[in-house]
């Protein structure tokens, strides 16, 4: 608080450098520091209530929609059939609540670290924590690295919805990590990771999508406009065993009825094309 004016919440990070972020506060809700992170509920004039972790935005209520529904549904709507999907992070609830949106999935298991992330999320972020508490829904609080170690081939789709590469989530961009996400896989299955953003994080997104590519034969990176996130934007790798994916062509698409039943904001068929158009720096960045 009050970094750059009294009343205000500014994000200040050496992820992007000359940057900052602020949100005026109309109060605190909660700051507490867990076992592994720093954690603020904030109550904004202009963006709804907002978690921040360590300093960092993780999601607000004017915006989160982009975010969550993205990171869920471009896997999705990418898999035949994605019946059993496994979400590492994610504390908010909010991919889970997406997730257990779409029709075809029966199990959805969770792994969260932090308990007081859930807590918090539950008392003060019920937009997006009812996902913790959907009926297809099985939550665990604890280690994702070691959970992905007793449950080899389980899974049609894992979502891995983390923090930047700091505290707790930094094992969660290197290799071995990727090896156990690939092993949790059903035949066919799909990976789907936070991937960070290209316009002040490029270093990062091209070496996460090369430690994807080195794993899964088929790959690919995608983007999605988050206001408040640093430069507007934020991506994700997306990874599957089989050679003859094709991440840019939803398999699924539901009509607009279905998208209004479901309570989408943000996703469709032309948006899931969409995130895959990247600018030619980019393209170019991901292929050296």
């Amino acid at each position: 608080m009050d970094f750059l004016k009294p009343g205000w919440f500014t994000e200040v990070s050496d992820f992007w450098p000359g940057t900052a972020l602020s949100l005026e506060v109309k109060r605190v809700l909660h700051h507490e520091k867990s076992a592994f992170q720093d954690v603020l509920v904030l109550d904004t004039k202009s963006h709804g209530r907002v978690l921040v972790l360590d300093g960092l935005i993780q999601c607000t209520e004017n915006d989160e929609c982009s975010y969550q529904e993205a990171i869920a549904f471009l896997p999705l709507c990418s898999h035949p059939e994605p019946k059993s999907v496994l979400i590492v992070g994610g504390g908010d609830g909010g991919v889970a609540r997406e997730v257990a949106k779409h029709p075809d999935v029966e199990k959805v298991v969770q792994v969260e670290i932090d308990a007081l992330v859930l807590e918090v999320s539950r008392k003060y972020l019920p937009f997006v924590s009812v996902g913790l508490d959907h009926p297809k829904v099985t939550l665990n609080v604890g280690d994702g690295f070691e959970f992905l170690k007793n449950h080899v081939g389980e899974f049609d789709v894992v979502i891995t919805d983390s923090c930047d590469p700091i505290g707790p989530a930094e094992r969660l961009f290197q290799e071995p990590y990727f090896q156990l996400l690939k092993a949790a896989l059903k035949p066919n299955g799909i990976i789907c990771s936070q991937a960070g953003n290209p316009w002040s994080q490029i270093e990062h997104v091209s070496s996460t999508f090369r430690l994807c590519k080195s794993v899964f034969p088929t790959s690919a990176y995608a983007v999605t406009s988050v206001p408040t996130y640093p430069t507007g934007q934020i991506g994700f790798v997306l990874g599957t065993s089989n050679a003859n994916g094709n991440f840019k062509e939803p398999v699924r698409i539901f009509t607009d009825q279905e998208l209004e039943n479901m309570g989408m904001r943000y996703y469709s068929a032309n948006v899931h094309r969409a995130a895959f158009g990247l600018p030619r720096f980019l393209e170019k960045a991901l292929r050296n």
